[in-house]
């Protein structure tokens, strides 16, 4: 699948399809039935860019990016999350969330690639693509 991207001057351009399940709720009452606990399989597609390899001819190494999602978020309660005691988990601040936690990680690779953005599917009918106005570099 081709998601939309910003424009771009790297080399190297990297999409990662990651899905996870996770539970969630909404905790206010104007959320309607969101307010209450339920789950979903969100699906996520990552896109991180770049000029330099590294030693072993990776931009970012793909199963790292799978980890880093799943061991945090997968078959877990999203409101219990460290990254969610000031916000609730909505699709959009699960979207940046992802996006700061692959920022970080790649901010700590030598070849110093960078995340582009983030899409991030809840339903087959709902979905939100976090871009920030300035990228980190």
């Amino acid at each position: 699948m081709s998601y939309k991207t910003p424009n771009h001057d790297y080399k190297y351009e990297l999409n990662k399809d990651l899905n996870f399940s996770a539970a969630h709720f909404i905790p206010d009452d104007r959320a309607g039935k969101c307010s209450n606990v339920h789950g979903h399989t969100y699906f996520v597609n990552i896109t991180i860019a770049g000029d330099e390899l590294d030693d072993l001819g990776f931009l970012v190494n793909f199963s790292s990016l799978k980890s880093l999602i799943s061991d945090a978020f997968d078959h877990t309660l999203l409101n219990e999350h460290e990254r969610f005691q000031e916000r609730p988990p909505t699709t959009e601040t699960m979207a940046e969330t992802i996006y700061d936690m692959v920022a970080e990680f790649v901010d700590g690779l030598d070849n110093r690639p960078v995340c582009l953005q983030v899409y991030l599917r809840e339903t087959p009918t709902s979905y939100v693509i976090y871009r920030p106005k300035e990228r980190r570099n």
